[in-house]
């Protein structure tokens, strides 16, 4: 039984298998605004039309009443007729999965249908948003549906996965149950399959609206809603080699309540998400000093690239905050791919076209410098705060290997002085703020009261431009 609150002041309650389709999608729609695109029939999916937060949107739905949702011919004929809908009327498609994958009975002729579902996905990607809201089983090639699109998210109840336990059990040895082996924990946390876990179905829908409105109804930059100058530098510990979480630093800077963060658990050392600034959506990207110490390694190099495309895609501009001390060193590393995953980072921001602001907090080191969003790369402006280093590493530990020998040779009792001399000397001539001011690779260093209005105005200031490209998952 399901109560559905059709205004304040009136609950009805509802009947219908909670699992049903037309169920499912009323709590996805604004009220009273589900127009089916097709009549209900025995094909386990149905698709329509409606409004979400008032905007245009088509949605589909597998049956999960109908053979557990299990997708044939016919289904997926309703499904790739929804996204071409979408795709001509230029407004979101969002599909919610509850699926056991292609039906066996059809045969080969399932497995076909079920790839013109995925190349009508890859044909819209990248021109109208597409979100997957998973609130039961994925499986087989209803697993790959939702990896195809922009933004995965997920209920308690969901799972995702090629071959279920009995499958892999029977095959490897391995003895899992469906949560260890597609759960929202292994999604969201290891895999990266996943940007969002909730806890309800309910939550899921209605993440999915917030994000689709983000995606769909972008707003613009109005300069009258920036408010009071708010020195965000007081959210950082006041010693500067403390680590930190940036979540507070990435909520002041946004609009209150606006931010959705995506991929939260999976790559936690960089922070992507959405949200506005002065009534406009936009992309955000951070440095986690809380995690690795900001670090760029594999998975966070391929979140942010990943991330930077779909803005780029959407016309979302993005703002970069910066505070790293390079990319992750070791073994694991290297052998994990870094050099290739930290290339699709650059190529992310060197291909992008959207406004991009990058804010340097405390400092930016070596090559993740350059994969930052800086100034080489395409950045639209590039801003800092006073104190703020930019340089190939710490001033310190670069005096420690330019003036080894001098160091070793001085007095014991001296040694740490000259060090520091050495080390002021060091960042006077090639490194700190004030040399990337001069040579132009950041143009103002701010005061941190000002960084909202700062970046809104430098935002505002730039033509708006949408990357034309899909957003392959990388």
């Amino acid at each position: 039984m399901t109560v559905v609150a059709a205004s304040p002041d009136v609950r009805i309650v509802d009947d219908r298998d909670p699992r049903d389709p037309e169920v499912r999608l009323e709590k996805l729609f604004d009220l009273a605004t589900l127009a089916p695109i097709q009549e209900r029939d025995g094909s386990g999916v149905f698709t329509a039309r409606g409004f979400i937060n008032g905007a245009r949107a088509v949605a589909f739905c597998t049956d999960a009443t109908v053979m557990g949702g299990a997708m044939g011919k016919q289904g997926c004929q309703h499904i790739v007729d929804a996204i071409d809908i979408a795709v001509r009327e230029r407004v979101p498609v969002i599909g919610v999965w509850h699926s056991g994958g292609a039906r066996l009975a059809e045969g080969v002729e399932a497995l076909h249908a079920v790839g013109l579902v995925f190349q009508a996905m890859i044909r819209a990607s990248g021109r109208v948003p597409q979100l997957s809201v998973v609130l039961g089983p994925a499986a087989g090639g209803a697993a790959y549906g939702p990896a195809l699109t922009d933004l995965v998210i997920m209920s308690a109840g969901g799972r995702v996965f090629v071959t279920g336990p009995d499958v892999v059990r029977s095959v490897t040895g391995e003895d899992v149950d469906m949560e260890s082996l597609g759960g929202p924990d292994t999604h969201g946390r290891r895999s990266g399959v996943v940007h969002i876990i909730t806890d309800t179905e309910d939550e899921a829908l209605q993440t999915a609206r917030d994000a689709a409105t983000l995606l769909a109804t972008p707003g613009t930059f109005d300069l009258s809603l920036i408010g009071p100058d708010q020195d965000l530098s007081a959210l950082l510990p006041e010693n500067p080699r403390r680590a930190y979480a940036v979540h507070p630093l990435v909520e002041a800077l946004l609009d209150r309540d606006t931010f959705v963060e995506l991929h939260g658990k999976w790559a936690p050392n960089m922070v992507t998400g959405l949200g506005r600034l002065a009534g406009r959506t936009v992309g955000v990207l951070a440095n986690n000093p809380l995690r690795l110490g900001g670090c760029i390694d594999s998975p966070s190099a391929e979140k942010a690239a990943r991330f930077v495309r779909m803005c780029d895609a959407f016309g979302v501009p993005l703002v970069v905050l910066v505070d790293v001390p390079g990319y992750l060193p070791g073994v694991g590393q290297e052998w994990d791919g870094i050099v290739r995953r930290g290339a699709k980072l650059l190529h992310a921001f060197g291909e992008s076209v959207v406004p991009r602001v990058t804010l340097v907090t405390r400092k930016t080191y070596g090559g993740a410098y350059i994969a930052m969003n800086s100034r080489a790369l395409g950045a639209t402006c590039v801003f800092a705060w006073p104190g703020a280093e930019v340089a190939v590493m710490g001033a310190s530990a670069a005096v420690g290997i330019l003036h080894r020998k001098r160091l070793a040779a001085a007095p014991a009792g001296e040694r740490e002085a000259l060090h520091q001399q050495l080390a002021q000397e060091h960042e006077r001539l090639a490194g700190g703020v004030s040399r990337a001011v001069e040579i132009g690779v950041v143009d103002e260093v701010i005061d941190p009261a000002r960084t909202r209005s700062a970046i809104v105005t430098a935002l505002a200031a730039a033509p708006p431009a949408r990357g034309a490209h899909g957003n392959i998952p990388l």
